[in-house]
C-alpha cells in the first residue's frame, strides 16, 4: 500500500501522537506523583504540539530529501531525522514542562532530555515501522516509482 503527501503526513502523525500519549502518560504520572489525568492531559497538549511541529518539520525534511542526489532513507539519515526532530521539539516543550509540572526549567530540561532519548528510538522504530506497512513516501523513492 502506498499512501502519500498530506494525507500519509496526517495519518503519521496522528497515530505517532496517540501511540506517544498511551505510553508516555502512565510513566509522567508515576515519575511526578500526578494524576493519571493530569499527566494525560500534559502528555495531549504536547502532542498537539508535536502535531503541528511533526507536520512542519517533516514537510521541511522531505522538500530536502527530494533535492537529494540520493534520496533512499539510509541508516544515517533517519538518525539525522530523529535528532533533528527532537532537538527542534524540545524548544517547544521545556517552558511548557516546567509551568505544568510546577518544576524549574533545568528539572524540565533534565526531564525533557529523558523523553527525548525515548522518543528518538521511538520515532526511528515508528518510522521504520510506518514506511513498511505504508510503503516511502516518494521524496525516499529511489526512481519515482
Amino acid at each position: 500500500m502506498q499512501l502519500q503527501g498530506v494525507k500519509r503526513k496526517i495519518i503519521q502523525a496522528i497515530s505517532f501522537e496517540v501511540i506517544a500519549v498511551i505510553m508516555v502518560s502512565p510513566f509522567v504520572a508515576l515519575m511526578f506523583g500526578k494524576s493519571l489525568t493530569n499527566a494525560a492531559s500534559l502528555s495531549i497538549l504536547l502532542s498537539f504540539l508535536a502535531l503541528f511541529w511533526n507536520f512542519a518539520f517533516n514537510t521541511l525534511f522531505e522538500a530536502w530529501e527530494i533535492r537529494q542526489e540520493n534520496r533512499q532513507r539510509t541508516l544515517k539519515r533517519r538518525i539525522i531525522h530523529a535528532v533533528g526532530f527532537e532537538a527542534g521539539f524540545a524548544v517547544l516543550v521545556v517552558p511548557v514542562v516546567a509551568y505544568w509540572l510546577n518544576i524549574t526549567w533545568q528539572a524540565a530540561l533534565i526531564t525533557d532530555l529523558g523523553l527525548m532519548l525515548f522518543f528518538m528510538f521511538y520515532q526511528f522504530g515508528f518510522q521504520w515501522a510506518f514506511d513498511k506497512i505504508l510503503g516511502p513516501p516518494r521524496s525516499a523513492m529511489v526512481n519515482d516509482q
